[in-house]
């Protein structure tokens, strides 16, 4: 077994919202200073920079998982995890043909950059990625878990784009993985102020936009940084395990 301390929200300057600074080179930097060993680059409904951050990794003790903060129909932030850039780039194309086809106003919504591990400028993105695909909160749910993901909505505790922010409670009989806690709240108070997290576990999460925003909370102990553990470390099962650092 070993503890991996897990950031899985992480945004790079594919978001529109994200930081200049948010590059392959430099949050792979920040990740390992900070002693994080597991991180998920999760952009706003896109994955071209995932494998330029996996790439920028390379040769360290960081494990990036392929990721996406998708927005549903409902317009909640649901974070999608995969082991592979396949599993990941068949789901980027399910949610390519449900995004409305709108141009990003880059003075309005912000720049949306696809670059290389080195932080090179590729290409800009030019459809617009701060909007809801076309895809049920449910339906979102089941084509993940189809191609071997897990889905945790995303920072349930802020009022905006928020499962319970949006919708007033959880759905109880949709198989989320987890759900996610911004670092406003600590798990322990989140479970007293939402008691309709009961039933789930809790990650928390940095939804880093800038590279200070990394906080690494999840401690995962696990055999291996792959969905399948990660689903026996969040539920306590068979020796893995979720804790919180700092709570």
């Amino acid at each position: 077994m070993q503890v991996y301390i897990a950031e899985l929200h992480v945004h790079t300057v594919l978001s529109p919202c994200a930081e200049v600074e948010m590059i392959p080179p430099l949050i792979v930097q920040e990740a390992v200073e900070r002693g994080i060993n597991l991180l998920a680059v999760t952009d706003h409904n896109a994955s071209a920079n995932v494998e330029a951050v996996m790439k920028a990794a390379y040769d360290t003790q960081l494990t990036v998982l392929p990721g996406m903060e998708v927005q549903t129909r409902e317009e909640v932030h649901m974070l999608c995890l995969f082991d592979t850039v396949e599993q990941l780039t068949t789901w980027q194309a399910e949610v390519d043909a449900r995004l409305p086809d709108q141009e990003n106003k880059v003075d309005l919504f912000g720049e949306q950059f696809v670059v290389d591990e080195s932080g090179e400028f590729i290409r800009r993105e030019p459809r617009l990625l701060l909007t809801s695909a076309n895809l049920k909160l449910e339906e979102a749910v089941e084509r993940v878990s189809a191609l071997g993901g897990l889905t945790i909505p995303a920072h349930i505790d802020r009022r905006a784009f928020s499962l319970i922010g949006n919708l007033g409670f959880v759905p109880p009989n949709v198989p989320f993985a987890a759900l996610e806690i911004t670092r406003r709240i600590a798990p322990a108070q989140a479970r007293r102020q939402f008691p309709q997290t009961s039933n789930y576990p809790l990650v928390q999460g940095g939804d880093v936009h800038r590279l200070d925003e990394m906080l690494g909370a999840n401690l995962l102990t696990m055999r291996a940084p792959s969905v399948a553990e990660m689903r026996l470390a969040l539920n306590n099962r068979e020796g893995r395990s979720l804790t919180w650092r700092g709570n």
